[in-house]
C-alpha cells in the first residue's frame, strides 16, 4: 500500500468531521428553531460549491483559554455557482460557537472578499452570528473585522452584495447588511442589532428580546435596514437567487436579458379602467406595474417601509428595469424622509449596475410643516434630487396623473435628462395643484371656483406637451410598448459628466 492511502483517508475523515459543525446536537437545535444549517443552506442556494478553509480552526490565543474547538473557525467560505453564474459564499455556522467571528475565520472570509473582487463576481453573505467573539476581539482580530468593512465599501457598486439576515447580527456582524445592497430577513428568527439584549441591558438597563431590538418588523418596517420579509431560510434562498437573476457579475458587464415571452407590443384594456373618477380618490400603482411589466412579475425591494413609494425590479421586454413609482393608496403618493432616502437608495443601486429606470408618477410633492422640516426634509429630498440627477443609465418617465412641484423634479422630470418623457391624458404637471394654487392666489375671489378651473386649464396636458415639456401624450394602454421602445433606442446611451473624484451626496 502506498503512503497516500492512509493519508487521503485521513484527509476526508479531518472533512467529514469538519462538516459537522457543532455535532448533531447541535445541527439537531438548529432545526428545532426552524432554521437550516449554514451548509444546507450553501447547498440550497448553489448548483455546486466549492469549499475554501475547510481546515480552519481558532486562533491559538483561543484554544489555549478554553481548550475548544471550532471546525472551519465556525465560519463556510467558498464560491458555487448561482442558476450557472459563479458567485462568492459566506456563510456564518451557529452550531459553532454561535456562528461568533473568530479571527482565522475572518481571514477566510477576507480571502473570499479578495476572491469576489479580483475575478469581479457577486458576494452573499448568509449570516447567522452572535457577533465577534470577545476573546479574541483584540489586537489583530479587532483590526481583521474592521478591514471588512472597508472592504465592503471598497466593493460597493463593484459587485453585488447580499447580506441575508438567517439569524443573529451583533455588533460586527449587524454592519454587514448595514453595507450590503440587499438586505433579506428571516420573520421571527433573524435579527441584528449593534448591542444584543445582554450588552442593552448591562448598557442602559434595558430588558428586550432580539426580535424587539431588531428583528424583520423592525428592520422592513421602521428603520428601513432591511429589505425584505421573508417566511423561512427556504423563501430566503429563492429571493436572493431571484435578486441576482437581474443584477450583472459586475459594473463591468450588462444586466443579464432574458428571451421575453410577454409580447412587447402588448397593451391592456385594464389599464383604461385604473385610474378613479375624481383625482382626489386613491389606487393602487401595484395594478398598473402588473399590466406593465414582463408576465406580470416583480420583485419589491423595502415594500413595507416607506410606503408611499414603489421601489422594484421587474423585466420589460426581457431586459431588467429598476421601478421607481409613486403610489397614491398611501398618503396620495406623497414625499417624506424615508420615501426620498428609500428612491434614491435604490436610483443609485440601479445606477451603479446599469439597470435603466423607469419612473412612474402620480406625486403631489413633498411633505410640509415643521415637523418634516425639524427632521431635515430639505437634505432628504436633496438625496434624491442628487441621485436621480447624477444616475446616467437610460431613464423613462411616465406621468399618470398629478406631477407637482419638487415631486415632479425628484420623479426625472424633463430637466433630469430622461430619454423619454410622456404622459398620460389625465396628468397635471406644475408647481401645485389646482385647488392649492387657488387657496394661495384667489383666496379672497368671490368666484374663487372659476379660478381654480381656469387654473386646472393652465396645467392641462395637452398644455405641458405644447411647451415642450413632455414628448407625447400617449393612450395608457401604450405605456408598456412605449417603455420598451426607448429603452430600446436608448441602449447605448452615452452621457457626459465633469471630471470629479467624487460627487457629495446630502445625508
Amino acid at each position: 500500500m502506498g503512503m497516500l492511502r492512509p493519508l487521503a483517508a485521513d484527509l476526508e475523515e479531518r472533512r467529514a468531521a469538519a462538516r459537522l459543525g457543532g455535532g448533531e446536537e447541535k445541527i439537531a437545535r438548529q432545526h428545532q428553531a426552524g432554521k437550516l444549517t449554514a451548509r444546507e443552506r450553501v447547498a440550497l442556494l448553489t448548483d455546486d460549491f466549492t469549499e475554501l478553509g475547510i481546515h480552519a480552526r481558532p486562533h491559538f490565543s483561543q484554544r489555549a483559554m478554553d481548550g475548544k474547538d471550532a471546525p472551519a473557525d465556525g465560519v463556510i467560505t467558498g464560491w458555487g455557482h448561482v442558476d450557472g453564474r459563479p458567485v462568492a459564499i459566506v456563510a456564518y455556522d451557529f452550531t459553532v460557537m454561535a456562528g461568533a467571528m473568530g479571527m482565522t475565520g475572518e481571514i477566510k472570509v477576507a480571502r473570499v472578499r479578495e476572491l469576489a473582487l479580483t475575478k469581479r463576481i457577486p458576494i452573499v453573505w448568509l449570516l447567522d452570528s452572535a457577533g465577534a467573539r470577545i476573546q479574541e476581539a483584540v489586537g489583530a482580530q479587532f483590526a481583521q473585522t474592521g478591514a471588512l468593512f472597508r472592504e465592503q465599501s471598497v466593493m460597493s457598486g463593484v459587485v453585488p452584495q447580499v447580506a441575508a439576515v438567517m439569524g443573529p447580527c451583533a455588533a460586527g456582524t449587524a454592519y454587514i447588511p448595514g453595507l450590503a445592497d440587499f438586505v433579506p430577513m428571516v420573520s421571527g428568527r433573524g435579527s441584528m442589532a449593534l448591542a444584543g439584549p445582554h450588552l442593552v441591558r448591562a448598557a442602559i438597563g434595558e430588558d428586550v428580546t432580539p426580535e424587539a431590538l431588531g428583528g424583520a418588523r423592525v428592520h422592513c418596517r421602521k428603520s428601513g435596514v432591511g429589505d425584505l420579509e421573508v417566511a423561512d431560510d427556504e423563501e430566503c434562498i429563492a429571493r436572493i437567487k431571484e435578486y441576482l437573476s437581474y443584477f450583472p457579475a459586475s459594473c463591468e458587464e450588462a444586466p443579464p436579458r432574458l428571451e421575453a415571452s410577454d409580447p412587447v407590443d402588448r397593451m391592456d384594456e385594464a389599464l383604461l379602467d385604473v385610474l378613479p373618477e375624481s383625482n382626489r380618490k386613491p389606487y393602487d400603482m401595484y395594478d398598473v406595474i402588473r399590466l406593465i411589466v414582463d408576465d406580470g412579475r416583480w420583485l419589491d425591494l423595502k415594500p413595507k417601509w416607506a410606503k408611499t413609494i414603489i421601489t422594484c425590479l421587474a423585466r420589460m421586454g426581457g431586459r431588467p428595469v429598476g421601478i421607481v413609482a409613486s403610489q397614491p393608496r398611501h398618503l396620495g403618493g406623497i414625499l417624506d424622509n424615508d420615501s426620498a432616502d428609500k428612491a434614491a437608495h435604490f436610483v443609485q443601486l440601479c445606477d451603479a449596475f446599469g439597470i435603466p429606470l423607469v419612473f412612474l408618477v402620480d406625486v403631489p410633492g413633498f411633505m410640509v410643516g415643521t415637523k418634516v422640516e425639524q427632521a431635515g426634509i430639505i437634505r432628504h429630498g436633496a438625496k434624491m434630487l442628487h441621485a436621480v440627477a447624477s444616475a446616467t443609465v437610460p431613464k423613462i418617465t411616465v406621468v399618470l396623473r398629478k406631477a407637482y412641484g419638487a415631486g415632479y423634479y425628484v420623479m426625472n422630470g424633463r430637466a433630469y435628462e430622461p430619454d423619454l418623457i410622456v404622459a398620460w391624458p389625465s396628468a397635471e404637471i406644475s408647481v401645485m395643484g389646482a385647488e392649492g394654487a387657488a387657496e394661495i392666489l384667489f383666496r379672497d375671489a368671490p368666484n374663487k371656483a372659476d379660478m381654480v378651473e381656469g387654473y386646472r386649464k393652465m396645467i392641462d396636458v395637452y398644455l405641458a406637451a405644447g411647451n415642450g415639456m413632455i414628448d407625447d401624450v400617449i393612450d395608457p394602454r401604450e405605456t408598456r410598448p412605449t417603455i420598451i421602445k426607448a429603452l430600446g433606442l436608448a441602449e447605448g446611451k452615452k452621457l457626459e459628466r465633469p471630471y470629479r473624484k467624487r460627487g457629495v451626496i446630502p445625508v
